[in-house]
């Protein structure tokens, strides 16, 4: 829904590295706090548009990021 009123340029993604949510689904085998998977799947967003969501964005916002993070 957010992909839908907000324009991507405008979306960072986030997740915890830890994750608050520590367990399995047992009907599909992925982590509960695995929510990368969801955007992956969304066949309506460009893949220029998930690029800055994951990485883009965010080198943006954070400009010592951009110099220094390594993907």
């Amino acid at each position: 829904l957010l992909l839908k009123v907000i324009p991507a340029d405008n979306i960072l993604f986030a997740s915890e590295m830890v994750g608050a949510v520590k367990g399995v689904d047992p009907e599909t085998g992925f982590n509960y706090d695995d929510t990368k998977r969801y955007i992956d799947k969304v066949d309506w967003v460009s893949k220029t548009d998930k690029e800055k969501i994951f990485h883009g964005n965010v080198k943006k916002v954070y400009p010592r990021f951009a110099r220094t993070a390594k993907r």
